[in-house]
This record gives structure tokens, C-alpha cells and sequence, in this order.
């Protein structure tokens, strides 16, 4: 699918593979710039095995052996984004000052989670 035809200033990557590496880039980023106390270590933890795992099973469903391989690990991706949905909402909850940067990060791990949703789902 091509970019072109859309506004500059909205421009859509449509390549999985490099939409993925691009968030788990984009979680890892953001878990630089959150302040490291009791709490959020854990959370930081947790967001960025589940936000860059999205990628790697991925790269791991492109090279699935067979359609149920493929189908499972994309089950795996939606799993991990849905995951990566609830750690920003709790790094929300304990960091107020950084909901801006939560929510389009959320609204991003939500698209990706509609798209592997999509290509799981039965066709009728």
C-alpha cells in the first residue's frame, strides 16, 4: 500500500515489520525519559519486554512454517499489544505528567492490536 496521495503531515507506515521495530523503538524511548523509583522500575520492566516483543514475534511470524504457525504467532503479537495497552495505562496512573505521551503511544499498540486481530480472524 502506498503513502502517497496522503497529507504530509499524515503519514501511515503500512509495513508490519517496520511499524512494530518502530514502536518497541518508540516504548524504549519513552521508558528513558520516566523517572526510576520503586514503582516504576517495574512497570518500565514490563512495558518494554511486552512493547518490543510485538516486533520479535512478528519477524517470527514472517518466517512461520506453515498458516497455523503464522496464525498463532500473530496471536502472540495481539496478545503482547493488548499487554503493552494495560502497562501504559498503569505508567499513566503513576506518572501523571506523562498521559500525553501515554495515550498516543496506547493509541498506537490499539491500532496494532485491531490489525493483528484482523488478520486471525476467521474469514466467513
Amino acid at each position: 500500500m502506498s503513502n502517497q496521495g496522503q497529507s504530509p503531515n499524515v503519514k501511515k507506515i503500512y509495513d508490519l515489520e517496520e511499524r512494530t521495530a518502530k514502536f518497541g523503538e518508540d516504548v524504549i524511548e519513552f521508558a528513558k525519559n520516566i523517572k526510576k523509583d520503586d514503582i516504576n522500575r517495574s512497570v518500565i520492566n514490563q512495558i518494554i519486554r511486552s512493547g518490543t516483543s510485538i516486533g520479535a514475534n512478528y519477524m517470527e511470524a514472517d518466517g512461520a512454517e506453515s498458516g497455523k504457525d503464522f496464525k498463532h504467532k500473530i496471536a502472540i503479537c495481539k496478545k503482547e499489544a493488548k499487554e503493552t495497552r494495560h502497562w501504559f495505562r498503569m505508567i499513566a496512573k503513576t506518572n501523571p505528567e506523562k498521559i500525553n505521551e501515554c495515550r498516543r503511544l496506547w493509541k498506537e499498540v490499539h491500532e496494532l492490536a485491531l490489525i493483528f486481530s484482523s488478520m486471525i480472524k476467521p474469514k466467513k
